[in-house]
C-alpha cells in the first residue's frame, strides 16, 4: 500500500520552489521523513507540480549500498551548450557523470525486470553533467532522508550527444576529465562510488515499477558522480569529457 507524503514537508518544498519563503537553515525534526518510502513520498508529491518525466537520476555510497533515486523533470534537462538560466539553481555543484537513454520503455509492473531486460531496453550512452542543489540553505546540510526527499538534491542536467555503441564502453574504467571555466578540476580513470552502474539501471527499473512511474521509452539516467561535486559560481563554464563517449558543455548563468 502506498505510503502518504507528509503535507508538511510537502508544502515546504512548494513554497520554497515557488520564492513564497527562503531557504530553511534548519526544519522541525518532526519533519523527517521516518522511512526512505516516506521520503520517496514526498518526491511524488512534490513531482506532480514539476513537469513530465523525462529522466531519473540514481547513484550509491558503494558497490553493494542500497541506491537511492529521484525523478528528473523536462524544466531541469539541457542539451550540451545550453545556458542554464540564473534563477534555475541557487546552488552549482557540478558533476561529471555518464547516462544511458532507454530506446524502450520498461513501465510499472508487479514482476521483476531481470537485468538482461533492462540492458536490452537501452538505446544510447551520454556523457552528461549534474548539477547538484537544494532547497535548503546549504548543500548537504540536513538529514538524508530530507535531502533525498527533495529530489535528491537535483537542480539540472546538462545532456551530451549519445552513442549508440555503449556496450563498448566500460564505464568502471572510463577517464573522465572535468573543467571548470578551461581549468581541469578531476582527470581519473572510474570515480563513480557506486562501481558499475550497470547494476544501478535494473535496480532503479524495479524501484521505478514499485512507485507506478516505470521508466519511459527516451528517458535519460544519469548514474551518479564520476568526479566529486565541485562546488562554483554563476557565471561559470563547465565541461565533462570522456574519451569514448563524448563531451557535454555547459554555461551556468
Amino acid at each position: 500500500m502506498p505510503t502518504s507524503p507528509s503535507p508538511a514537508l510537502t508544502d515546504l518544498f512548494r513554497a520554497i520552489r515557488a520564492g513564497e519563503m527562503p531557504p530553511p537553515a534548519t526544519v522541525d525534526p518532526a519533519l523527517v521523513p521516518a522511512t526512505e518510502t516516506a521520503a520517496y513520498a514526498v518526491q511524488d508529491a512534490v513531482g506532480r507540480g514539476l513537469g513530465p518525466i523525462v529522466g531519473w537520476k540514481v547513484g550509491a555510497s558503494g558497490p553493494e549500498a542500497e541506491p537511492a533515486a529521484a525523478p528528473i523533470h523536462a524544466g531541469t534537462v539541457f542539451g550540451t551548450g545550453a545556458t542554464v538560466p540564473h534563477g534555475l539553481c541557487r546552488h552549482l555543484g557540478v558533476e561529471g557523470e555518464i547516462g544511458y537513454r532507454f530506446a524502450r520503455a520498461l513501465p510499472a509492473r508487479p514482476r521483476a525486470y531481470a537485468r538482461a531486460e533492462v540492458l536490452a531496453a537501452i538505446g544510447t550512452i551520454h556523457p552528461v553533467i549534474e548539477i547538484v542543489d537544494t532547497r535548503f540553505e546549504k548543500p548537504a546540510s540536513q538529514h538524508h532522508l530530507l535531502h533525498l526527499a527533495d529530489q535528491q538534491s537535483h537542480g539540472a542536467l546538462i545532456v551530451g550527444p549519445g552513442q549508440t555503441a555503449w556496450q563498448a564502453v566500460n564505464p568502471v574504467t572510463e577517464r573522465v576529465v572535468l573543467s571548470i571555466d578551461g581549468r581541469v578540476v578531476a582527470d581519473h580513470t572510474g570515480g563513480n562510488a557506486a562501481g558499475d552502474p550497470l547494476r544501478l539501471l535494473v535496480w532503479l527499473a524495479n524501484h521505478a515499477a514499485r512507485r507506478g512511474l516505470g521508466i519511459g521509452a527516451g528517458c535519460l539516467v544519469t548514474t551518479g558522480s564520476a568526479t566529486g561535486t565541485v562546488f562554483v559560481a554563476h557565471g561559470t563554464d563547465a565541461e565533462a569529457r570522456f574519451p569514448n563517449i563524448g563531451q557535454v558543455t555547459a554555461h551556468l548563468a
